[in-house]
């Protein structure tokens, strides 16, 4: 054996070892088959078919986005026509792309107004008024608010199901409807952790509290002679140490339109035991540099006249503090949280905040028992193509078809310790994708022994036949190949999760491929020749 085959062989070696160490991990010794088994299992990620989990698919509530840019729309006008002096005796939302204002006094006022700083409505006179416009949201702001919205929804649910350490969970659009989004849990029995996550609003909002508390929303209406101040809204107290001396366990705040922060402004969120004697977890939160450069003199200027400020979320404030000195960039939420909750609180706050509620339409749930048929059978059809295959290369190509029998079962190797080595998602199409590369590498070898065969007819002795042979099938199996992966690759791209399985596995099966038929197979085929006699017969 030359010097340069047996380097050839070390490298082959030490590839196998890896891939098995891949495979198997570290067994402790003694081991048994079912250690070995169960390293197997932790190494190797099963997708929802084969391991069970839960199945969801959420409809984006789109129109409550649209809503809401038509509410923020309003606000925005309402603000601006009393800055300008144009009265009006009404503004209001017809529906959810639609604004209506009546008796409009200064109306060219009115229309340079919209037209310059309302560049995405367009206004039109009101049918039976005869001062009353209507203003409705251009076709084009409309799609593309949906796109967002929707974009916006898969990212952040996205983020919020990575944040809760699920193996390899899909999130991706249905394709069957424009509003709807799969989820995949693989190995999630019971979702509901998962779905109280997914929904939960978060979205975060430090306001100026201007009166309050009050027993009622009537009360604090009476308060200002059933007039609420301009800017301003009623907001519901859920924290314990706020009802006291309610009636209805709930009291009332009146406090600012607009946040000073919102989850938007968010550098960080975390978990962590109380630091009051209610006891107890808390929620500390981080604000970006420029949510801190607003905050900073807000809170200095409301220290000086004992100001206050509410911590609400979704709409409901969970803490009011008086602001005693300047706060620059943290703060905390506090509300006798479990550490489950504060946990997951914290978890929404970083991913972000839905921009429009979900409701769930579909959600069924895979038993391991299903997943458990689906491996045993997949297996099965994967081990008997490979015995089918290997009876027939050693038939048909005799001792240089064990040669590709060696190499195929390289190949597999090779494939599964990849997957779990990168943590690929093994899934019913995957096992697809392994049973093709068998087909695929079996085809690699059939070029090259066919061109060999073709040398030797050709009267050529084994060694140059060999070397030939391979030569001329490199480029044939390269660009076959190379073909194959572009095609995967779309797959991966534009699919989801199951046929992204297929993907990953019919990439990684052939790039293990070409190295196992070409260089592998060449070195086995190199020792059997160094060790044949001169007027031997190559067994093909």
């Amino acid at each position: 054996m030359t010097a340069q085959l047996r380097w050839k062989f070390i490298f082959v070696l030490v590839v196998l070892v890896v891939c098995i160490y891949g495979v198997f991990g570290l067994p402790d010794f003694p081991t048994s088959v079912a250690q070995l088994k169960d390293n197997v299992s932790k190494r190797i990620n099963l997708g929802l078919d084969l391991k069970g989990g839960s199945h969801l698919v959420l409809q984006v509530q789109v129109e409550q986005a649209i809503g809401q840019r038509c509410d923020e729309a309003i606000d925005d006008l309402t603000k601006q026509l009393h800055d300008k002096n144009i009265s009006f005796t009404e503004i209001r939302r017809v529906d959810d792309t639609h604004i209506l204002v009546r008796d409009v006094t200064d109306v060219s006022s009115f229309r340079d107004l919209v037209t310059n700083q309302f560049p995405d409505w367009t206004m039109t006179p009101a049918a039976g008024e005869n001062s009353g416009y209507l203003l409705a949201m251009k076709p084009s702001v409309v799609a593309d608010l949906r796109t967002s919205t929707m974009n916006q929804t898969l990212e952040t649910i996205t983020r919020r199901i990575n944040a809760l350490g699920l193996t390899e969970p899909t999130v991706a659009f249905t394709g069957r409807n424009d509003d709807e989004i799969l989820v995949q849990l693989p190995g999630v029995g019971d979702p509901a952790a998962a779905k109280q996550v997914i929904q939960a609003g978060g979205q975060l909002q430090l306001v100026r509290v201007a009166q309050g508390p009050f027993s009622s929303e009537a009360e604090a209406l009476a308060q200002n002679g059933g007039v609420l101040p301009a800017g301003s809204i009623i907001l519901p107290g859920r924290n314990e140490s706020l009802t006291q001396g309610s009636n209805n366990g709930t009291v009332y705040y009146i406090v600012d339109r607009i946040p000073i922060v919102t989850g938007q402004d968010l550098r960080s969120a975390t978990a962590s035991p109380g630091t009051d004697m209610a006891g107890g977890y808390q929620v500390n939160f981080t604000l970006s540099t420029a949510a801190a450069a607003r905050f900073g003199p807000f809170t200095e200027q409301q220290a000086a006249i004992g100001g206050r400020m509410a911590v609400v979320l979704d709409k409901q404030i969970y803490e009011v503090a008086t602001i005693q000195s300047r706060i620059e960039d943290s703060g905390r939420i506090t509300g006798g949280f479990s550490q489950e909750s504060a946990q997951n609180l914290a978890l929404v706050l970083r991913a972000g905040a839905l921009p429009a509620s979900v409701k769930y339409i579909e959600e069924r749930t895979v038993g391991p028992s299903l997943g458990a048929d689906s491996i045993r059978e997949g297996v099965r059809a994967s081990v008997g193509s490979l015995i089918v295959v290997m009876i027939f290369l050693v038939i048909y190509y005799r001792l240089s078809g064990v040669n590709a029998v060696v190499a195929l079962i390289l190949n597999l190797v090779i494939l599964v310790a990849f997957m779990a080595y990168v943590g690929a998602v093994l899934t019913l199409p995957g096992i697809a994708g392994v049973i093709l590369t068998i087909g695929m590498g079996v085809d690699s070898n059939v070029l090259v022994f066919e061109r060999i065969r073709e040398e030797l007819r050709n009267g050529k002795v084994p060694a140059p036949a060999v070397d030939t042979g391979f030569d001329r099938a490199f480029l044939t199996i390269i660009d076959t190949h190379v073909t194959t992966v572009v095609s995967a690759i779309f797959l991966f791209i534009f699919g989801t999760g199951p046929v992204r399985g297929f993907a990953i596995t019919l990439v990684i099966g052939l790039i293990a491929n070409v190295f196992t038929s070409i260089y592998v197979s060449r070195a086995i085929f190199d020792y059997h020749l160094s060790r044949m006699g001169r007027q031997e017969q190559l067994s093909i």
